[in-house]
C-alpha cells in the first residue's frame, strides 16, 4: 500500500528509500512436514545477485564425496527406478520429511563435516557430464543438509529433460552412450549449513509423482574427470547480512464472525504402497476443505492415485476424483470431476468427466478425451 500511496496518490511514504530486496535467510531445521516456523533472519540486499556472493565449486568425487579439488577420472552408474521420488515432494518448495528413502535410489555425494557455518543465497547449479543407455532420460538434482545424526533436510533442487539440453522448444533424442554436458539450475533458495553438518548432492533419473516417468528402462552414468567433470556451484554469501528496516506492524483487518473455514486441500495427506514382488508402487493423496457462509456451506474433497511400474516405465497412470458440495437454502449443488491419465511408450491418454448434480440428481455431464504425443517427455 505504501508503494501505491506514494506513486498513485503522491503521499510521501518514504517507500523509494526502502531496500530493493528483503530476503529471509533460512537456518537449519530438522525435516518436518508439520513445521510451523522456519528459523532464520531477514537481511537487506540492494543488488541481485548479492554483491558479496561468491561461487563455490564442489566436485563430485569417486568415493562419493564432495570436495573443492577436481576428481580423478571415474564413472558412476545408476539404474533407473521410475517410482523414486515421493518423499522428495509433489512440487519444489514444500516442507518434507526425511528424504533418505529417495537418496537410497540416487547417486549421493557428501562433503566432509563443515568446519564453519556456510550460507548460500541464490540459485545453485549442478554441472553434470552424463550419459544414458536410452534415447530419453531426465536428471534430477537435490541439495540437502545432513545433520550429525544422519537426518537429511532437503533444501532445493531441479531437473532437466535430457532431450531439452539445448532447447526446450526443439527437443532432440539422446544418443545412447554419448556424454552430454548438462546445466541444472536449481530453484532459488537461502540456507545456512551449520558447522559440523555435511552438504549433500543427490542425483536421480526420476522424481515421481511430481514428474511422470520417462518410458525406457535404462542405466545412466556420471563422469568425474578433472576441472570440467561433474560438479556443483553454490552461491555462497556472508552468514549475516545487513539488517533491513523494521517492518510495519500488520494493519487490523475486519473478520466476519459468520464466515469461517477449516482445512485446505494442499498439502493434504499421502501414503505410499510398494509391491516389491511385482515392482509396482502406488501413491494415494487426499485433501479436503470446509467453509461456512451466511448463505450456506461449501465442502471440497480431492483425491489422487498414482501408479508406477518399475519393470515397465512406459505404463503409469493418474486417477483423480474431486467433489465440491454447496449446501444452499432450499437446494444442494454438487460438482464432480473424474480424471484418468494413462501412458504408453508413445502417448499420454487423457480423459476427464465433469458432472453437475442438484439435490443428488444429475443435471449435466461432459467428457473430454485426448491422445497427446509424448514428444520427448
Amino acid at each position: 500500500m505504501r508503494w501505491f500511496d506514494r506513486w498513485l496518490k503522491g503521499r510521501d511514504t518514504g517507500v523509494e528509500h526502502d531496500p530493493r530486496l528483503v530476503i529471509y535467510m533460512q537456518h537449519w531445521h530438522a525435516p518436518d512436514q508439520n513445521l510451523e516456523n522456519v528459523p532464520g533472519e531477514w537481511r537487506r540486499e540492494d543488488s541481485w545477485p548479492p554483491k558479496d556472493a561468491k561461487p563455490s565449486t564442489l566436485f563430485l568425487q569417486s568415493n562419493h564425496g564432495l570436495a573443492e579439488t577436481a576428481a580423478q577420472p571415474d564413472s558412476h552408474q545408476l539404474k533407473y527406478v521410475p517410482s523414486v521420488g515421493v518423499e522428495a515432494g509433489f512440487w519444489w518448495g514444500e516442507l518434507l520429511s526425511d528424504v533418505r528413502p529417495v537418496d537410497a535410489f540416487s547417486l549421493v555425494y557428501d562433503s566432509v563435516p563443515l568446519l564453519n557455518d556456510v550460507a548460500i543465497l541464490g540459485r545453485p547449479h549442478a554441472l553434470l557430464k552424463a550419459s544414458a543407455t536410452a534415447p530419453l532420460a531426465d536428471w534430477f538434482v537435490r541439495l540437502s543438509d545432513v545433520a550429525p545424526d544422519g537426518t537429511v533436510t532437503q533444501i532445493t533442487g531441479a531437473g532437466i529433460n535430457g532431450a531439452q539440453r539445448d532447447s526446450m522448444s526443439e527437443p532432440r533424442d539422446l544418443e545412447p552412450g554419448k556424454v552430454y554436458a548438462l546445466d541444472v539450475e536449481m530453484h532459488l533458495t537461502s540456507w545456512v549449513f551449520p558447522k559440523g553438518h555435511r552438504i549433500r548432492v543427490a542425483i536421480s533419473n526420476a522424481l515421481w509423482p511430481m514428474m511422470l516417468p520417462t518410458p525406457y528402462s535404462m542405466t545412466t552414468s556420471l563422469e568425474l574427470d578433472g576441472s570440467d567433470g561433474s560438479r556443483i556451484v553454490l552461491p555462497v554469501v556472508p552468514e549475516h547480512g545487513v539488517a533491513p528496516p523494521a517492518f510495519s506492524p500488520p494493519e487490523p483487518s475486519e473478520e466476519r464472525a459468520d464466515i469461517n473455514s477449516e482445512g485446505f486441500p494442499w498439502p493434504g495427506e499421502w501414503t505410499v504402497e510398494r509391491d516389491e514382488a511385482r515392482h509396482k508402487t502406488t501413491v494415494h493423496w487426499k485433501g479436503k476443505e470446509r467453509a461456512k457462509y451466511p448463505w450456506g456451506q461449501e465442502m471440497d474433497y480431492e483425491n489422487l492415485t498414482y501408479e508406477a511400474d518399475d519393470a515397465h516405465p512406459e505404463t503409469c497412470s493418474v486417477r483423480g476424483e474431486a467433489e465440491s458440495v454447496f449446501a444452499l437454502k432450499g437446494r444442494t449443488l454438487t460438482w464432480r470431476g473424474h480424471l484418468l491419465v494413462t501412458t504408453d511408450q508413445k502417448n499420454f491418454y487423457y480423459k476427464y468427466t465433469r458432472e453437475l448434480l442438484k439435490d443428488g440428481k444429475a443435471i449435466r455431464s461432459k467428457t473430454w478425451e485426448e491422445t497427446i504425443a509424448r514428444d520427448h517427455q
